[in-house]
């Protein structure tokens, strides 16, 4: 009897290891998943900041918020502080590793100074809020630094600086991308660049100015995830925005951008108008583009 128990007792032990471990793995799987929610309470924070002007204390604040978030996801900190057109430019790069990149893949965290588009005129001399159009971009590449695999390619996240003040008191657009491209020292096989990926009614066309084999792989790998209602394979745009440095280098170089939104360089570019499912769909199609293209080049 005691040895039919003792059995019985390695049985369940056995079983409940086994399922202990099976449990652990799901829940190391579920969080490589991309959390929409989490990147849309990253969208919160940086609009709860405020707009994320030059020379402002929001602005400060963002560049220690990301700074602090990438180390917290054990990424290797570069922040690069330059000039560009008499401005001052702060970068801030996320490394996997010290070695020159495979990937870049970039986003602007700053937020234009003045909402000149507003309809409402009295309202043209105030800063944008930037919910969408420089916080969604950020949320995506700090969900994605949670959860991309390291263990293979060379990935950089970069934070671009001073992209959306172009045509404000003699200053340029895109000068944050242009700082960093000319101080490039090792060209990628591939930068993504990532814009106004928020909207709660998604719609991102292909880009024009971008490699179309890459757009191909990003949009098919999009289609692969049931997204191609939100990943439009068509183009029809033509933009000036940061992948444009990369583009003038030769280096294949996707935008991702939905550039049909209403509240665009307004005061209504408000967190109400984000979508956890918009900035979920974005992420996981980059980063399943990353997971397969690393598993192509482990097999080759």
């Amino acid at each position: 009897m005691k040895k039919i128990t003792l059995v019985i007792f390695l049985l369940l032990v056995t079983y409940f290891s086994h399922s202990i471990t099976r449990n652990a793995i799901n829940m190391m799987l579920a969080t490589k998943q991309f959390n929409g929610n989490r990147a849309l309470a990253y969208s919160a924070i940086q609009v709860n900041f405020g707009p994320r002007i030059y020379n402002s204390y929001a602005h400060d604040r963002e560049i220690n918020w990301i700074t602090s978030e990438l180390l917290q996801n054990n990424w290797i900190i570069k922040v690069d502080s330059g000039f560009y057109n008499a401005r001052h430019i702060i970068n801030i790069i996320g490394k996997t590793s010290p070695t020159p990149p495979d990937i870049i893949i970039g986003t602007h965290y700053d937020s234009r100074m003045i909402a000149n588009r507003d309809p409402d005129i009295s309202k043209q001399s105030f800063p944008v809020p930037g919910a969408n159009d420089g916080a969604s971009g950020v949320s995506v590449l700090l969900e994605l630094s949670r959860i991309i695999d390291r263990s293979g390619l060379s990935i950089w996240l970069v934070f671009f600086d001073a992209e959306d003040d172009g045509n404000i008191q003699n200053q340029e657009w895109i000068m944050g991308s242009r700082q960093f491209a000319e101080n490039l020292e090792n060209s990628p096989n591939a930068v993504i660049v990532v814009d106004m990926v928020g909207d709660r009614n998604l719609d991102i066309y292909q880009e024009m100015n971008s490699n179309k084999t890459l757009n191909d792989a990003l949009w098919q790998q999009a289609a692969a995830l049931g997204f191609s209602d939100k990943f439009i394979d068509s183009g029809k745009y033509s933009m000036l925005d940061d992948h444009i440095p990369f583009v003038e280098m030769g280096i294949p170089t996707a935008l991702i951008i939905d550039f049909d939104y209403a509240y665009w360089h307004t005061t209504s570019d408000t967190l109400d108008k984000l979508s956890a499912n918009s900035l979920k769909t974005v992420g996981s199609t980059i980063n399943s583009w990353i997971n397969n293209l690393y598993k192509n080049t482990s097999s080759k």
